[in-house]
């Protein structure tokens, strides 16, 4: 009689070279059934991916959609289009199953997020008749569960790492727990994904606090706040393996992807092939890959994930991921092979047309792929979300070896409600040098004008000499941070460029211009005369930093001719025009030739400026005097919202006495969870907003009394 554990290893024998096989597996062939008609339950750039091959395979697609995504590429991309109302229904699974019943729709893609890794979603698409375009819901449901997962694994072989998986949640016992596993701990939602629930406690004294912290985001996430504890390892990467089963037995490993390069434990760059990784190591990892699949029947699209320890070369299964992953095209660039395609292929009956080995050498003929995700945040402030309309974008041009998957288009808005992922910027290489210098390239020629974005943080990551070594781990940002969040200086032509583009866009104007009609205007700012002096401000990315200044005077000598100096230095003559379409300032100076894209923010006369691959933000500046015509109100003693959000919690009372970084609420946007502190000591005047409103980005939160100094 076999035990479990040996029972469950019998099922990853090695058959006719790489294929695995499950004898339970082979009893579910099935006939292939073709899929003409599918629902597409997710949004943005994800929808549109599974549309493109679905499409191309015939495949009718009906796409949802909700108020505030009325106008988003993904609901324009079908004619069949279903609104759902409110900004959360893409989580109502019963009306989602509904509205494909009622459409005619055989099977339903989930994408990624949202509901695609949501067992008793799977198990009802499969009891209304509908062909769910992913795993069993039973898998889900076994791999769903971090602690429930970790038992199967180590019963299938799967090293797991040390700690406490069970269902005992009282926060003594818990903590008795992390003390014997060792600090420092990590503390994770066992229904968690996306670092979303996790929290790392360095030492006893931090663990109520970071365990209250991680059960809050995970019930507001997943309505589960059940967590595990596991030792931390110090120095981990990130790497996982993409897997495929189908429903005849067969499973195989597309190769491994490094995702060690991190921010709040979510993955910004990801690679194939893991950089400075042992072949026998890399081997081992697939086999463990393809171990854990066949553990749990399962079929479609996975991830096995693993951490692996830099200062050991031992690795852990850490989770599985049932569905796609947001990386997948990192894979699909190494393989040569559509996953979404692979996906509706094993979910209509079909079998892996692959081996092991064909994969493994294709994955070495097509050497390097590297994939940054763009995001509307600002990295100079703890990369906190933003949002807002897309004033300008301009992207890398598409080639065989340079792929952008985007869910916005110039114009569109990048709503609060929702992950602030803009695109993935994908390219390959013969060799991983060549695929850094062709993204960093591809940065360069992307821009991005309304809410901030992670660009420029990304530029720095491809040149950072120890990211450049391969030498990564998940820790990478905060160990090199002083490197990473350089201040850039602005040159002083710049600043002329910024002169030149104010005062060629708004004498071209015909009639009043959009400053004219600003508040800048009523107070000496106006537009139509020929010679102009122009205080600028820069706009620091960590909004703290002193600002850089200058003071431009323009003057027109003759058609398309400008007289031109900063800061009272030595007047020169340029040639300049100004392209209202392609926003592209053409200056010739003296010395040298610039083009600089010049974007406007109408609603902030914000100013954003893209020279020589770089993004600069300036501002008009205002004198101290307008600020009293105009009413501008003093945020100085003020704390403000840095993005727009709710406020969930309020931990201060008006008229406390505070520490500096001392916690005053903690707020909520795009589903991630901000504690905003004390940016000094004081007393707190008034709490502006309490638990449960909204606020738009820059709203006073909490005012400190006035102090002397």
């Amino acid at each position: 009689m076999l035990s479990k554990g040996q029972f469950l290893r019998s099922r990853a024998l090695r058959v006719g070279g790489r294929r695995f096989w499950s004898t339970t597996s082979q009893l579910r062939q099935q006939a292939v059934t073709p899929l003409q008609s599918i629902l597409i339950a997710n949004r943005g750039e994800i929808a549109l991916r599974v549309g493109r091959t679905a499409s191309a395979s015939g495949i009718k697609t009906t796409v949802l959609y909700t108020d505030p995504d009325a106008r988003a590429q993904h609901a324009l991309s079908s004619p069949f289009a279903i609104n759902l109302g409110d900004p959360s229904r893409y989580l109502d699974g019963d009306y989602i199953i509904e509205v494909a019943k009622k459409h005619g729709c055989q099977g339903i893609h989930p994408g990624y997020g949202f509901l695609s890794e949501n067992a008793d979603f799977a198990r009802k698409c499969t009891e209304a008749g509908l062909n769910f375009i992913g795993p069993p819901w039973k898998a889900v449901d076994a791999m769903g569960d971090k602690s429930r997962s970790k038992e199967i694994m180590t019963d299938a072989g799967v090293p797991c790492i040390p700690g406490y998986h069970g269902r005992n949640q009282d926060p003594a016992f818990l903590a008795t727990e992390a003390e014997k596993i060792g600090y420092p701990v990590l503390l994770k939602a066992v229904k968690g994904g996306g670092g979303k629930g996790m929290r790392i406690a360095m030492t006893p004294d931090e663990f109520a606090a970071q365990l209250e912290s991680a059960k809050s985001e995970a019930r507001s996430s997943f309505g589960d706040d059940v967590m595990l504890v596991e030792k931390y390892i110090t120095t981990p990467r990130h790497i996982e393996v993409q897997v495929f089963a189908d429903k005849h037995g067969n499973a195989v490993a597309l190769g491994e992807r490094d995702c060690s390069i991190q921010r709040r434990h979510q993955k910004i760059l990801e690679e194939s092939p893991a950089p400075n990784l042992p072949e026998e190591i890399r081997q081992d990892l697939w086999e463990k890959a393809r171990a854990a699949a066949l553990a749990v029947n399962y079929e479609g699209a996975g991830t096995v994930e693993f951490i692996f320890d830099n200062d050991t070369g031992k690795f852990f299964f850490m989770e599985m991921n049932t569905r796609l992953q947001v990386e997948h095209p990192v894979t699909e660039m190494v393989t040569g092979e559509d996953l979404v395609q692979w996906q509706i292929q094993i979910a209509q009956g079909e079998k892996i047309r692959l081996t092991q080995e064909q994969i493994h050498e294709e994955i070495k003929k097509r050497g390097h792929a590297i994939e940054a995700r763009i995001y509307a945040e600002n990295p100079d402030m703890n990369f906190v979300p933003d949002s807002g309309a897309l004033l300008h974008l301009q992207t890398p041009t598409p080639t065989d070896t340079v792929r952008i998957d985007a869910g916005f288009a110039e114009g569109d808005l990048v709503s609060s409600y929702y992950d602030p992922m803009i695109a993935k910027l994908i390219v390959q290489g013969p060799d991983r040098h060549t695929a850094l210098q062709k993204l960093h390239a591809a940065l360069e020629s992307y821009q991005i004008a309304g809410p901030r974005s992670n660009i420029e943080f990304l530029k720095r990551m491809c040149v950072s000499p120890g990211f450049v070594k391969g030498d990564v781990e998940t820790g990478y940002i905060q160990k090199n941070n002083d490197e990473l969040f350089q201040r850039q200086v602005i040159e002083p032509e710049l600043w002329m460029q910024a002169a030149i583009g104010l005062f060629l866009s708004e004498n071209a104007a015909q009639g009043p211009s959009s400053l004219t009609s600003s508040a800048l205007s009523s107070v000496g700012f106006g537009t139509g005369v020929s010679n102009r002096q122009f205080s600028l401000v820069e706009l620091p990315a960590d909004g703290k930093s002193d600002a850089a200044t200058a003071t431009v005077q323009v003057q027109q000598v003759a058609p398309g001719v400008l007289s031109i100096s900063a800061d009272g230095k030595d007047t020169i003559k340029v040639t300049s025009q100004f392209d209202a379409a392609s926003k592209t300032i053409r200056t010739f100076f003296p010395h040298t030739r610039l083009e600089t894209t010049f974007v406007r923010d109408p609603e902030t006369n914000t100013l954003i400026l893209f020279q020589q691959g770089r993004q600069y933000r300036v501002q008009l500046a205002v004198p101290k005097w307008a600020e009293k015509v105009l009413g501008m109100k003093d945020v100085k003693n003020s704390v403000l919202a840095p993005m727009p959000c709710k406020v969930l919690r309020v931990e201060v009372e008006e008229g406390a006495t505070v520490k500096k970084n001392q916690p005053l609420v903690v707020i909520e946007s795009m589903k991630m969870e901000t504690v905003i502190r004390a940016p000094h000591d004081g007393v707190i005047a008034k709490v502006v907003h309490r638990a449960g409103d909204l606020c738009k980005a820059g709203t006073a939160l909490v005012e400190f009394e006035e102090t002397e100094a």
